[in-house]
Order: structure tokens, then sequence, then C-alpha cells
């Protein structure tokens, strides 16, 4: 019977009209599947393990100072009500308050081949926030030492800067920098106290000269200006992803500021989330017209089948035959579509993994379960539209040829 119904449908079957649908499908699968896959890619870029960058993760925020507000310091406050909102935000892991000196401060050399003397003022930070792993990194109430951690852009700047428009001065190394004894000199609350520091490490986390909280609480306390409640005008932020548009939309709505070196990103990331919206949009939407196209070509070939299906009704074929046999006429060749664009797909994955580990960024070689789930659902839906449109005709054509015979 079988050669007898190819023999019979083929006759019905447009070529040129099965060619364009198959076409229309195969592309439709593809921009589905390159869609998945490069969002796969991209959030492996973003938090992957091979792309963890920790430094990216911390950011430090302040409000903006400008015309209005730089005459009236209390408006550059972070509230508890700020710093509440801030934390209960999807992109908050954890947040840091930075403590500022309440008391003047300058820093001088020991030392007369360095020669330096400068106003300076410090902040403090909780330990986790700190980058710089150094086992001095503690004060206790009567220690002669007080230990510091600078800005690398500090040391920069000296060397490309002072060090080159001054003779007498020479460059320095970060070895020979943490071997300077450095006299702290703290005046505050009518009282005056020298104390001896030097640098232990430098940071490119924050830009501020950092001392332990143990000291920071100590001295505020002892020559602070005022004893109120400390007033937090930075806070460093702990993030998973700083490049999330929501932060950064944050940041602008608030009116907060932050190294933008470290959010850029989110407007690459904006925009490629907009691209691959608009990829699988064009996918979904090319998907749903091929099986428009493939719905109406099974019909044409049912309706231009007709006397023909007539005629094996009449010799005993079931509906549910012709409809098995109609399934492996058109499925078959979806599944080989999409065995094809997978492989595309594949292909073109490990070409990118190549070519982003020459650029230091790691995604996988292998094409993701994510696509080939995809890639499993949507033939899924294939079947079923298929299924469902030849069951459907293929019985209304036998109940009216019942009804007329």
């Amino acid at each position: 019977m079988n050669p007898l119904l190819k023999k019979i449908i083929r006759s019905g079957v447009g070529r040129v009209r099965f060619i364009m649908a198959t076409i229309g499908l195969g592309v439709a699968l593809l921009l589905i599947l390159l869609a998945v896959q490069t969002q796969v890619n991209f959030d492996d870029l973003l938090h992957g393990k091979y792309n963890e960058n920790e430094t990216a993760d911390f950011l430090v925020i302040n409000k903006e100072v400008n015309k209005d507000n730089q005459t009236q310091k209390e408006k550059n406050v972070f509230s508890e009500a700020d710093i509440a909102d801030l934390k209960k935000q999807p992109f908050t892991q954890s947040i840091g308050l930075l403590t500022a000196t309440r008391f003047s401060v300058t820093l001088e050399s020991y030392s007369a081949e360095l020669p330096f003397s400068t106003d300076m003022s410090f902040e403090s930070v909780p330990n986790e926030f700190v980058d710089v792993k150094n086992k001095d990194w503690k004060w206790d109430e009567g220690q002669q030492d007080l230990p510091i951690i600078i800005p690398s852009f500090f040391l920069d700047l000296y060397n490309f800067g002072m060090a080159q428009s001054r003779e007498e001065l020479p460059q320095i190394s970060p070895e020979a920098l943490m071997m300077v004894r450095i006299k702290i000199n703290i005046t505050g609350n009518g009282q005056t106290i020298e104390i001896p520091g030097h640098v232990i490490g430098m940071t490119d986390r924050i830009n501020s000269v950092l001392i332990p909280e143990s000291f920071m609480k100590w001295a505020n306390a002892k020559y602070g200006y005022h004893q109120q409640q400390q007033r937090v005008t930075r806070i460093v932020l702990k993030t998973q992803d700083p490049s999330d548009p929501a932060l950064a939309s944050y940041l602008q709505e608030k009116k907060l500021r932050t190294n933008e070196d470290k959010t850029r990103f989110s407007k690459a990331r904006t925009a490629v989330n907009i691209i691959v919206k608009v990829l699988a949009g064009f996918g979904v939407v090319m998907l749903l017209f091929a099986l428009l196209v493939f719905s109406l070509f099974i019909q044409l070939t049912i309706a231009g089948c007709k006397a023909e299906i007539e005629l094996l009704i009449t010799l005993g074929a079931s509906p549910k035959q012709l409809g098995k046999f109609l399934m492996k006429q058109f499925f078959p060749v979806n599944v080989i579509i999409m065995i094809a664009c997978a492989l595309l797909i594949a292909t073109m994955q490990f070409g990118a993994c190549s070519l982003l580990k020459a650029q230091n960024m790691y995604v996988s070689p292998w094409i993701s379960g994510y696509t080939i789930t995809a890639a499993v659902a949507v033939l899924a839906m294939v079947w079923w539209v298929y299924k469902s449109t030849i069951s459907k005709y293929v019985n209304v054509k036998t109940a009216v040829f019942s009804a007329t015979g």
C-alpha cells in the first residue's frame, strides 16, 4: 500500500512551494538557536568562573556634587533610608560604609632623601572590602606604627608627574615606598599627636588613603572635631555584575556617581540584549510564518489529492494510515534541518571560542544544553502543528467522502 500512497500523494505536491517553505523554516530555526546560544555565551562571559574579575565587583559610590548643593554638605550625606534602599536592590550583594577622619592630618617624611610634606585625609572601610592582604593590616591601641594603603595612581602621579618636574626628586618603586617611614601628625579637639606609619600596599579598588577601622574609631573619638554620629558620604558596593543595566539606571535615577569605567559595559550589555531579543523575535516570526506556510501547503496537498484519497479509502486505507504516511512525507525533513542548524551553530561556537580565547575571554567550545533543549522544544512544536493539521484535514476529507458515499 505504501508505494501506491507515495505515488498518489506526490502527484499533489508542489515542489517549489515545498522548497520555499523548507528554506523559511530552516532560517527561522537557525535564528532561534543562534539567539539562545548567543545569550548563553554572553552570560558566560559575564559570570563564568574563567571570566571573573574581582576588582570590577566593587564600586565606590557617592552623591553628585553640583552647583545647587556644593555649599550644603549635609545634602551629600547618605541617610539611613538611602542605605536601606541600596541594600535591598537585587544587584547588591553587600555594602561597606567608608568612614572619614574628623580631624586634621599632615604627612611628612623622616628621610632627607625623599622630602615631602602634605595635608592628607584618611578613610577606613570594613576589612572584607579591602583587597590588600597583609598580616600588618591591623592596629591596636598603643601600637606605634600605623599601616596605610594608598591608591596605585598616587605613586604613578608622583613618579610621572612630580618627580619628572623637579630634578631633586627621585622616582620610587612600590617596594622602596613600602620601606619609607612616614610621620603622621594628627590635630583635633585641642590636641596634637605624632605617630609613625608606613605604606603596606596599594589598591586599585578604592581611590582613598586607607587606615584600619580600629584606628579610625579610636582617633575620631579622641581627636574628632565633633562627636555626632558619623556622616556617611561614600559607600563601597559589592555587586555580582557591575554591567547590570538596572544598576546603571539606579545610579542615574538617584544621582549617584561611581567609577564609570566599571559600569560602561552596561550600555554594551543593553545593546547586546536588544540584539538578541530582536534576533529571537525575527526567528519566532519566521517560525510562525514557516509553520503557516507548511500548514497551508499540507492543506493544499490534501485538497489536491481529494480524488486519490477517496480512491485509497475505497481500497481500504484508514485515516490513521493516511495521517502516518503524510507525517513521514513532511516531518523528517524538519529533523534533518534541525540537525543541520545545530551542527552549524556548533561550528560557529567552536570558532567563537577560539577567537575569544585569543582575547583572554572564555566560553565553552561546545554547544549549550539550553540550545539543544530549545531545538527539541521547537521540533516538538513543529511535530504537533503537522500532526494536528494532517489529522484535521484527513479526517474532514474522510468524513465528506463517507457522507457522500
